[in-house]
């Protein structure tokens, strides 16, 4: 029985044609920010990528917060870890530079209601690599609050990332749902079908596919919105068929 969808953001119910832009603009200006504080960029750079991919193979023991800052203390030593309200600060004051590279759509506040109209648990599965005030700025620019969604992922709240299946694995306990009780919505083919390591089934939004590996979505469900709306409703109708 379906009783929740689990939504992606960037790509996905936020507009972002290219991720690869997006990222540079946030890079270039998060180095020039923090070099004013001494921060190298090429060190920067390279602790935030390394931190990254930390946080991605996280096995649950930590959070991905610690992880984080665990993996910006290698690069820059422990003292970085007092810095953590200026890394912070960045967010609030400069991250908008990144904005000129995402768009917005207001079918994507629609669809979200629509899924809560028929009465099910909506999530946002974001990949937490973010701290809150990051992922809070964007949902904004996609026209959201954090009050929309039942659980927004974090790197706060979160112990893996994706592609790591065991990402899915965490927000199902988190939710106490079975994998063939969720939906995840995303656009990337790698990222969004590890959902499918945990039995959960998966809906590609395809107006920002992101698609590396050429697959074939012929045999999955995609589309734009309303083909999701259709899918939402086929799987609800197709439970109502079974309870008959």
């Amino acid at each position: 029985m379906l009783k929740a969808v689990l939504f992606d953001l960037d790509g996905t119910l936020l507009p972002m044609e290219s991720f690869d832009r997006y990222i540079r603009a946030y890079f270039t200006r998060m180095q020039e920010v923090l070099a004013e504080s001494g921060y190298a960029p090429d060190m920067l750079y390279r602790a935030m990528i390394e931190s990254s991919r930390a946080m991605i193979n996280n096995d649950g023991s930590r959070t991905n917060e610690e992880v984080y800052w665990e993996g910006m203390a290698r690069v820059f030593g422990e003292q970085v870890r007092e810095d953590e309200e200026l890394f912070l600060d960045f967010y609030r004051k400069h991250y908008e530079v990144a904005r000129r590279e995402c768009g917005y759509d207001p079918e994507a506040a629609r669809v979200v209601e629509y899924a809560k109209s028929l009465g099910l648990r909506v999530i946002l599965a974001t990949n937490p690599l973010f701290p809150s005030v990051a992922t809070y700025e964007r949902m904004r620019w996609a026209g959201f609050a954090p009050e929309d969604f039942e659980l927004v992922t974090t790197y706060e709240n979160s112990g893996a990332g994706k592609p790591n299946p065991y990402y899915y694995r965490e927000l199902l306990e988190k939710l106490s749902l079975a994998p063939e009780e969720c939906l995840m919505v995303g656009n990337d083919t790698i990222e969004d079908l590890a959902a499918e390591e945990e039995g959960i089934p998966v809906f590609f939004l395809t107006y920002w596919l992101i698609n590396k590996p050429g697959l074939d979505l012929s045999d999955r469900p995609h589309g734009g919105y309303a083909e999701l709306r259709a899918e939402l409703d086929r799987r609800l109708t197709a439970q109502d068929c079974e309870n008959v």
